[in-house]
């Protein structure tokens, strides 16, 4: 049997996945008690090491304020990146080939730099060009730095997503009277933004992480400041544990509230593209 989209497994199939499934469950946990046997041989599970973290000073000091510069952040670029993402999407959609050129020539650049070096690069514009003050050009090195390479990402995924949808989308939306700006605006980006939102989802995870990489360049994030809590107290390995944990959790909110998100704009595309039609004054099937 098909789906339209894959083939429905049959009963071996179903038998084989669940055996592979169990498996790596098995390998999982064998990784996992390794990990833990041999962090317990370092004398890393020991009480002493893991004092720090039940006292009010550690998490006033450090993981807080890191956690929130790492949110803050995570925050601006997010939001940045997805209007930076919008606009050259449909830049390179563009009818005008020079606006598509022009598009092309930007995602693909900054997509070829890895953000590493653009954090550095705009800190170092920042620091010594006056642009901002001192203390804040690590935060603005970072954000610029996550925006543009994220950005040229969602901005490929909104080309690629539009690109994927059948063909027949934009030739009914023409049929009704729409023209080519509205299709794009009103059906085909709406589809594709549902269609892509895994890799959406999956590309917000990455820019909280990279956010992490901010500490090469100074800026008071959730890992530098683990990182500091560990080399004062001698348990570097908990204090990362620690800021692990912290990122997995933020990660997983993070998923559950895009696919929240993801359902709610489903629910609104089939409205809104219906409401195009009857302005058309086209009838509605």
């Amino acid at each position: 049997m098909s789906s339209g989209l894959f083939d429905i497994p049959g009963p071996r199939a179903r038998r084989r996945i669940a055996v592979l499934n169990v498996v790596g469950a098995l390998l999982a946990l064998g990784v996992l008690a390794w990990v833990v046997l041999a962090l317990h041989g370092k004398g890393q599970l020991t009480a002493a090491k893991w004092q720090p973290f039940l006292t009010a000073t550690i998490w006033q000091d450090y993981f807080l304020p890191g956690l929130w510069n790492t949110l803050k952040a995570a925050a601006v670029a997010i939001v940045t990146s997805n209007v930076f993402g919008l606009i050259f999407g449909l830049g390179r959609l563009s009818d005008l080939a020079a606006v598509r050129w022009v598009s092309s020539a930007i995602v693909e650049f900054f997509r070829a730099v890895p953000v590493l070096i653009m954090m550095i690069f705009f800190w170092n514009l920042f620091s010594f060009g006056g642009l901002v003050p001192p203390s804040e050009a690590p935060f603005y090195g970072v954000v610029v730095g996550l925006t543009l390479y994220n950005g040229s990402v969602i901005a490929e995924l909104v080309r690629s997503g539009v690109h994927n949808l059948p063909r027949g989308q934009r030739e009914a939306a023409l049929a009704i009277g729409l023209t080519r700006g509205q299709c794009l605006r009103l059906v085909e980006v709406p589809q594709a933004l549902i269609a892509m939102m895994p890799s959406m989802i999956s590309q917000l995870v990455v820019i909280l992480k990279d956010t992490g990489l901010g500490y090469i360049i100074t800026y008071t994030e959730l890992l530098r400041q683990a990182r500091l809590v560990g080399t004062s107290n001698a348990n570097l390995l908990p204090a990362l544990i620690v800021a692990a944990v912290i990122f997995i959790l933020i990660n997983y909110t993070l998923s559950k509230v895009a696919e929240r998100v993801a359902r709610r704009l489903d629910r609104r595309t089939a409205g809104r593209t219906q409401v195009a039609a009857q302005e058309q004054g086209a009838p509605v099937l």
